[in-house]
């Protein structure tokens, strides 16, 4: 059981996951805040504001993920072109969540909306983190088999 716990720890407590939650965090926080401009100051429509948020974030997203989570080099101009892309897929997979999540709980059924999205961001975070490790931030041995 010792080993098991030891394993656990390794795995989950390390630089990489913890930075990675810092930067889920602050990408959390400049969608809040682009959300909070738009919904809560400009009285735009939820779903138009979820969309703006999430362009806003990922841009964000991928430049701390990239160099500050998973510590990667800057690549050349077609593979950053490829990396950005798989990273932008993979986001538009968890918007996907993220506005339906808005569309069935706030739009209709008429929920309020902050803590809808508190409880969609830390879902779509898990997502995010799962296809940045798995398919996009790619590093050590699979990383080999991947180029």
């Amino acid at each position: 059981m010792k080993e098991f716990i030891k394993k656990c720890w390794k795995l989950f407590v390390n630089r990489e996951t913890i930075t990675y939650i810092i930067a889920g965090v602050l990408t959390t926080l400049v969608n809040f805040v682009t959300s909070f401009l738009f919904y809560d100051c400009l009285h735009w429509d939820e779903n138009l504001v979820t969309v703006i948020a999430w362009v806003v974030a990922v841009v964000f997203a991928y430049v701390i993920n990239k160099y500050w989570v998973f510590l990667e080099k800057k690549d050349a101009a077609a593979k950053e072109a490829v990396k950005f892309g798989k990273f932008v897929a993979a986001r538009l997979f968890t918007l996907a969540v993220e506005w339906l999540g808005i569309f069935i709980f706030v739009t209709n059924l008429e929920i309020a909306f902050w803590p809808v999205k508190l409880i969609l961001a830390v879902i779509v975070t898990i997502l995010n983190y799962v296809f940045s490790k798995v398919f996009i931030f790619i590093s050590g041995p699979k990383k080999k088999e991947a180029e």
